[in-house]
């Protein structure tokens, strides 16, 4: 009998399995954890400190200090925008980057509101409402992520972005007819964070549910 080619070049395990170079399909290289997406996140991280320090800086009320405090934020936000785009963009997806985003922008609203809530800017309750309402969907997004992966909605993406707006302004040293619009758009912010959060409890239920059952069909 003879020995075809492809019976003396198998280096696969598996029977039936082809080289990737053979069937015309590049191998898959893992993604490296050091990539463009990853480095913005971690800068945006490490930004935080720097925010912080520089909007207590000469009593927190000092004009140039406050400058500086907003223009930190806003490149923080900018990466924010920038991050996730590159990283579907260019299929530098990682779990990592699954892991520090979300993290990276908590903790940059979250400095952002207990500072503003301490030098007296914004109210104690928005800022507990806002940060009760991100810690409970993280929370509940590890409940229910063995069940189903909620996608981020037009809303959530809404909220964060009238939440980033509205710290902005408050963040600048203005008076008057700013800090009224300032303060109109953190309210837009407390409802967008009200309604997009009970929305996001309303389909983490269904997808525990839906789950719940296509375990009992599979058993």
């Amino acid at each position: 009998m003879s020995v075809q080619p492809e019976e003396i070049d198998r280096g696969w395990p598996e029977a039936g399995l082809r080289r990737p170079e053979a069937s015309g399909v590049a191998a898959e290289t893992p993604v490296p954890l050091l990539n463009i997406a990853n480095v913005l996140t971690m800068a945006r991280i490490a930004i935080v400190p720097l925010f912080v320090l520089a909007l207590f800086a000469g009593g927190g009320h000092d004009t140039a200090w406050r400058i500086t405090a907003t223009a930190l934020f806003a490149l923080a936000a900018i990466t924010d925008r920038f991050d996730g785009q590159l990283a579907r963009k260019y299929g530098l997806v990682t779990d990592f980057g699954k892991l520090a985003d979300p993290i990276a922008d908590k903790a940059l609203i979250g400095a952002a509101l207990i500072g503003l809530s301490v030098l007296g800017d914004v109210p104690w309750w928005i800022t507990l409402v806002i940060c009760g309402r991100e810690l409970g969907i993280t929370l509940l997004r590890l409940l229910v992520v063995r069940r189903g992966v909620i996608p981020a909605g037009r809303g959530g993406k809404l909220k964060t972005l009238v939440q980033s707006v509205a710290i902005g302004v408050l963040l600048l040293p203005l008076a008057g007819g700013f800090a009224t619009a300032g303060m109109a758009l953190m309210y837009v912010a407390v409802a967008l964070t009200v309604v997009t959060g009970l929305d996001y409890v309303g389909q983490a239920a269904r997808v525990w549910f839906a789950g719940g059952s296509a375990r009992n069909r599979a058993a």
